[in-house]
């Protein structure tokens, strides 16, 4: 397996996932959190810093056709559902453009889906053609890899609770409203300073990845990304006391993992 860096809980992996998951043990992760290509670069352009910019990404977030697209997303959920433990669940994140073919693939596959979890961001990029309201959410898919009774899988409840104010947490987040309690999931786009190792493209704030962690997840337990880019999983999985493996076929996004792990030590 091409191990592109080890070191104390944390494995970098660097190749393409479908190969890499293969071999990886049957029913050994307890976490799995997927942030795969929306299938955006098309062209188009976006606001970025209050300029117009282009949301080419590079091939690997090109669309190859809704029939494509599709049978891609069900070849490595197929790939996450088979590492899962019956205990685990995994999350992936996604904007309209990409969910549906994923919440699809899900349910084809036999996934039980728990939550559709609502992420808006209030610091959204503005809508530049103003021919449609702005983009300013995405969906978290929540599923544990098959339906069982009772239901087995990993969920800190009381913890999300007390953080809640002693109110259950709801699907639609938000941290926090001034009486302490949450409606929908708040979270801005990455601040400046969680990006001082680097830049991606995609990269999800690390307060996301902390409660997605903490939520689904006990210390100790194997978080999986097959989707590394920037790491921000891995940091906050290794923050809370659990083990990682990152995957991707980047080796300077993993690279960039690297630097941020070694924040963590300062």
């Amino acid at each position: 397996m091409p191990v592109h860096y080890a070191g104390g809980a944390c494995r970098l992996l660097n190749g393409d996932c479908l190969a890499l998951l293969d071999q990886l043990p049957a029913q050994s992760i307890d976490l799995i959190f997927a942030d795969p290509p929306y299938m955006l670069s098309n062209g188009g352009t976006t606001c970025a810093s209050g300029k117009r910019v282009s949301v080419d990404k590079g091939k690997w977030d090109a669309s190859a056709g809704i029939q494509a697209d599709y049978e891609w997303n069900q070849k490595w959920l197929r790939a996450c559902q088979r590492v899962l433990k019956p205990s685990g669940t995994i999350w992936v994140s996604g904007t309209h453009h990409v969910i549906f073919s994923i919440g699809f693939a899900m349910q084809n596959l036999g996934f039980h889906l728990l939550n559709t979890i609502t992420w808006f961001k209030p610091n959204a990029a503005p809508n530049l053609a103003c021919r449609f309201f702005t983009h300013s959410t995405e969906i978290v898919l929540w599923a544990s890899p098959a339906r069982r009774a009772p239901l087995p899988h990993t969920f800190h409840y009381r913890d999300m609770k007390a953080e809640n104010g002693g109110k259950q947490m709801r699907d639609l987040w938000q941290i926090p409203d001034p009486d302490g309690t949450q409606v929908v999931w708040s979270l801005p786009t990455p601040a400046k300073r969680e990006k001082s190792a680097g830049r991606h493209p995609t990269q999800k704030p690390l307060q996301l990845l902390d409660r997605i962690v903490r939520a689904g997840s006990s210390p100790n337990d194997l978080v999986l990304d097959p989707f590394n880019g920037s790491g921000t999983t891995g940091v906050a999985a290794l923050a809370a006391g659990r083990r990682y493996v990152g995957i991707d076929t980047d080796r300077e996004y993993l690279e960039l993992t690297k630097r941020r792990i070694a924040e963590l030590a300062r």
